[in-house]
């Protein structure tokens, strides 16, 4: 437990340092409306906080290369790559129990569209990944990512984390895109269960104090 907790303190301040741009990454290009820059008010879809900042393409890069590769990216592929094949099982069956079976199978074919979507549309933007940060796979991967979206208040908001792995421009336009595939029910109903799926996957990694934001 407490080789857990230093493990994601570790991983935080490397995540710090990529939102930053300590990678060396410059600012991706957005195509027509500027995204809004750092300091300036943005506004969550689902609640919650948002990052208006530049995204952290290293740590995107590890998600996607977890997941497949561009063009071949899987939520349940990533997923198994960052805490193995027994919790992933264990996870999906808990989520089921909680919400369906029809809902979670929707929530990972919707995760892997919205991957798919972001990079697509960064790609048309001019925006080239970095390789992955070397120092980040298998559960040194996950704790980033539920780091990534814990605000102020402790809790897990999908939405941060997307904001700082795509940007807030791209979020949204992924979530409009989202909308019209699949209707606005599932958009909400892929963050809902991703707020969830996310803070099991912090306490399982022992950072036991990540809490449930309300839209879940």
């Amino acid at each position: 437990m407490k080789k857990s907790h230093t493990m994601l303190r570790a991983v935080s301040v490397g995540l710090v340092g990529a939102l930053s741009l300590g990678t060396g990454q410059a600012a991706p290009k957005t195509a027509g409306k500027a995204a809004p820059m750092a300091g300036m008010q943005c506004h969550s879809r689902y609640g919650g906080p948002c990052y208006p900042g530049a995204p952290a393409l290293a740590v995107t890069s590890a998600l996607v290369a977890a997941g497949g590769g561009a063009g071949h990216y899987s939520t349940a592929k990533a997923l198994t790559s960052m805490v193995g094949p027994k919790l992933v099982q264990a996870e999906v069956a808990k989520l089921t129990g909680q919400y369906g079976k029809d809902k979670v199978g929707s929530w990972l074919k919707v995760g892997d569209f919205a991957v798919d979507d972001a990079l697509t549309i960064a790609t048309k933007a001019g925006v080239k990944l970095p390789a992955p940060a070397p120092t980040l796979k298998g559960k040194a991967l996950a704790s980033a990512l539920v780091q990534a979206g814990v605000g102020k208040d402790k809790a897990f908001y999908i939405e941060l984390l997307l904001d700082k792995a795509v940007s807030h421009k791209v979020h949204d336009q992924v979530m409009d895109d989202i909308d019209k595939k699949y209707g606005g029910t599932t958009d909400a109903q892929y963050h809902r269960i991703s707020n969830q799926a996310f803070v099991d996957l912090a306490h399982a990694l022992g950072a036991k104090n990540v809490k449930l934001s309300s839209f879940h």
